[in-house]
């Protein structure tokens, strides 16, 4: 289990507007991601060392994000003025922890704008929506060479979290510590002050550190 990605929700400036903020603060270059058209939503990657990257998501107008857990949590927080959604972990085999948790995975596909269609499973959306300070899980159908991280040159990396909430619940949650998911990044635990999850993430840039 490791640390894949982490999620920000557009703002009211849309996909575009954020996206040109976030590319000035960190001076990298993120790439069209493509259409998640299960969940009716689109985003746009910037990968990162450590085969991780960040993504910037934005809810479609479309049927599916009305009904898809993570369409409704990317419109409920753009709608409450956009900012870090959530962060999500990848395992090889995703069976134990749907055995843990009690449910079935769902799959989910993301269509790039080179037609090239990435298919991964998915499990613990709705518990992201519920408490977001919790990761959701994805297992890759893909190579290794298509995965979101090796869609261009890596010149950042994610140093840091900041995270409200409570170890011991994400260690429940996930079935091992958190900071085994978290390995080689540095994780501030402080008090909920409102709604538990990312509070900020440090990342090291060509120009140095910066905090978003």
């Amino acid at each position: 289990m490791r640390l894949d990605h982490v999620s920000f929700a557009v703002g009211p400036d849309g996909l575009a507007g954020t996206t040109n903020r976030l590319t000035e603060l960190l001076d990298a270059k993120f790439v069209d991601g493509g259409v998640h058209p299960r969940f009716g939503t689109r985003n746009m990657i910037l990968p990162l060392e450590s085969d991780q990257y960040l993504e910037i998501v934005e809810v479609l107008d479309h049927p599916a994000s009305d009904k898809a857990p993570f369409g409704q949590a990317v419109r409920e927080r753009s709608e409450a003025g956009g900012g870090w959604l959530g962060w999500v972990v990848a395992v090889d085999d995703i069976g134990p922890v749907e055995h843990r948790i009690g449910r079935h995975a769902v799959p989910g596909n993301r269509r790039r704008p080179d037609g090239y269609n990435l298919e991964w499973q998915q499990i613990g959306v709705k518990g992201l929506q519920s408490d977001p300070q919790l990761p959701f899980v994805v297992s890759w159908d893909i190579p290794s060479s298509e995965h979101p991280s090796q869609s261009g040159p890596a010149t950042t990396r994610l140093a840091s979290l900041e995270i409200a909430g409570n170890p011991q619940r994400v260690t429940d949650w996930l079935g091992e510590p958190a900071l085994d998911a978290l390995e080689g990044i540095e994780v501030d635990w402080v008090a909920p002050n409102g709604m538990p999850g990312i509070v900020a993430a440090r990342f090291e840039t060509p120009q140095g550190p910066v905090r978003v």
